[in-house]
């Protein structure tokens, strides 16, 4: 899971990265169109796409890694990972949200997030990782 935790922890910061650049070049964009054009700095723009394109390569990277793992990105804003496996011979969801210790939450397919239920012996008696 380290691994996991690392490629979500780079997810959160370069997608953070990417919104930042994409909302100044927006920014810079509409200042243009409401001056009705303006002299502009180009190697500041082209700094701003570079690092928004950087962002979106690397956040693209992250979350293939994490893809690969076998782990499924449901809500990247909140840092919430599901991790399928089966529970009396039905698929479910091992649920993670990043903060928090461990994975101590499951929760059926359908239910979602908020149909989250507390590992406990009874499902660790009867789940089995695929």
């Amino acid at each position: 899971m380290p691994g996991v935790q690392k490629a979500l922890r780079d997810a959160l910061f370069l997608k953070t990265v990417y919104e930042q650049a994409d909302q100044e070049m927006k920014d810079i964009t509409q200042q243009i169109m409401y001056m009705g054009g303006m002299n502009v700095d180009q190697n500041h723009l082209l700094s701003l796409r570079d690092r928004r394109d950087k962002a979106a390569e690397g956040l693209k990277v992250s979350l293939d890694k994490i893809q690969q793992s076998g782990c499924l990105v449901k809500d990247l804003e909140a840092g919430l990972i599901d991790f399928p496996t089966l529970y009396h011979g039905q698929e479910v969801y091992l649920c993670w949200k990043f903060g928090e210790k461990g994975i101590a939450f499951w929760h059926a397919v359908e239910d979602g997030f908020r149909g989250r239920k507390a590992v406990d012996d009874e499902f660790r008696k009867n789940h089995r990782a695929r």
